[in-house]
């Protein structure tokens, strides 16, 4: 028997943690924009923008 999981008791994901370099967030950008949903377009923006942010703040010295 398989065991249900709740989607509340999930932690909450952030793709911007996983956008670590330029060539995976055009991978994530390229895959958003096939969908031609321009709510998730707007969020995955979002998304790249808080990525590079923290990627800057990271490595500062780059």
């Amino acid at each position: 028997m398989s065991k249900r999981i709740s989607l509340s008791t999930l932690p909450p994901f952030d793709a911007a943690l996983f956008l670590v370099d330029e060539d995976s967030i055009d991978v994530y950008l390229r895959e958003i924009r096939a969908s031609n949903d321009p709510d998730l377009l707007a969020s995955a923006i979002e998304d790249v923008e808080r990525a590079r942010l923290m990627n800057q703040s990271a490595c500062p010295l780059d």
